[in-house]
């Protein structure tokens, strides 16, 4: 599976456990960690671990296993490594706090495909010209 398709499959499982706010942004002119980052937010310790889990499970079955995975027992800000897809899922206080996106700013948005770009408008905490709107991805930027 190579590195998008990889990532699309993520943004669905993510969407499947309802994760919030989500962005995709394609960071491998900047870093050599990742080629993309996913990013989400839970409106619950549990809700975060739950995208986690839904996460590790949809990825086990394609035969993706996670180089590391950090902060599942407290559940505020948990990060999968899956070598070229780093996934970052907040606790929604939290994501507010550290505001990761503002530290990429010259990370590209990555369109997502109709039915999945639909979703992440629907699961959407705050109006796209709230924080970051830089790497919302809505109809305009597609």
């Amino acid at each position: 599976m190579d590195s998008l398709n990889k990532t699309f499959a993520i943004v669905e499982a993510a969407l499947e456990k309802k994760a919030f706010d989500l962005q995709v942004m394609q960071v491998a002119h900047l870093s050599s960690v990742a080629d993309y980052f996913v990013i989400a937010t839970g409106r619950s310790d549990v809700q975060v671990q739950a995208i986690a889990r839904g996460i590790e499970e949809r990825m086990d079955r394609a035969s993706a296993h996670p180089l590391a995975i950090e902060g599942f027992n407290h559940g505020h800000w948990i990060v999968l490594d899956y070598d070229d897809v780093v996934i970052h899922i907040f606790f929604e206080p939290v994501r507010d706090f550290y505001r990761l996106e503002s530290n990429w700013t010259d990370a590209q948005a990555v369109p997502l495909p109709e039915p999945l770009q639909a979703q992440v408008r629907d699961l959407s905490l705050r109006p796209a010209a709230g924080r970051d709107a830089g790497f919302r991805i809505d109809s305009a930027q597609q």
